[in-house]
């Protein structure tokens, strides 16, 4: 049970705290010496759950090519349903220190040089990397919540069962009472009879007793007779 009290109290404190918000901005960021126009996001959470999720997410976007640092290179992307066979998306990712107030964050930045890309208008490319970023956090924040429900599910379902067992003990146990009360019965009757087979063997003893008494007076008596009459014989001549 204490378990799922803490259970209970983790759910109390997730569900206190304010919803998730994903604010998504735009930056510039030196990519092999260059300058590189993008659109960054800052989460919450383990540093390694969000570049987990992060290296999955713009796995799905094109062929990636992890450098020997950041950023990772996108080639062939899909953007807004659109694959483009010559643009090029860099992304990356960096850890700030913990704070007392929002605990680690980490930054996910997404973005490109304008002239590695053959369009007609960048600036719809770029409308659709600040939405992929939006998205991404989104998606990263639902899938968090979703483990916690996941995990209140288990509780819930644990709980349940707890609940079932407990019902079944308490039946188990309101039959083992009835079974108790009607032999509480049957030792209450065979206890009053055993006290009046008590009292009849009492007093038959008393009985005994009384007549081994009046037994042994008569035969004292007998025997001063037969004394009398085996005097009574000697005398006889």
């Amino acid at each position: 049970m204490n378990k799922f009290k803490l259970v209970c109290i983790c759910l109390f404190i997730t569900i206190m705290t304010h919803a998730q918000t994903v604010t998504v901005k735009k930056s510039t960021e030196k990519i092999k010496g260059e300058d590189a126009e993008g659109f960054y996001a800052e989460l919450e959470g383990k540093k390694d759950a969000v570049a987990s999720a992060w290296s999955k997410f713009i796995k799905d976007i094109g062929k990636t090519k992890l450098m020997p640092t950041d950023p990772v290179v996108i080639t062939e992307p899909i953007v807004g349903g659109t694959a483009y066979e010559k643009g090029i998306l860099y992304a990356t990712k960096k850890e700030k220190a913990a704070t007392k107030e929002k605990g680690e964050i980490t930054t996910v930045w997404l973005g490109l040089k304008a002239g590695e890309w053959v369009v007609n208008d960048i600036s719809i490319v770029n409308r659709e990397l600040e939405k992929m970023v939006h998205q991404f956090g989104v998606k990263y924040y639902r899938d968090k919540i979703q483990l916690l429900i996941d995990e209140a599910q288990r509780a819930t379902e644990a709980v349940e069962r707890q609940k079932q067992r407990l019902t079944n003990q308490t039946k188990d146990y309101v039959m083992k009472v009835g079974s108790n009360e009607q032999e509480k019965v049957q030792l209450e009757k065979s206890l009053e009879v055993n006290k009046l087979e008590h009292a009849v063997l009492l007093q038959k003893i008393e009985n005994n007793k009384k007549s081994q008494d009046s037994l042994v007076i008569a035969g004292e008596q007998i025997k001063k007779a037969l004394e009398l009459q085996k005097e009574r014989q000697r005398k006889v001549n």
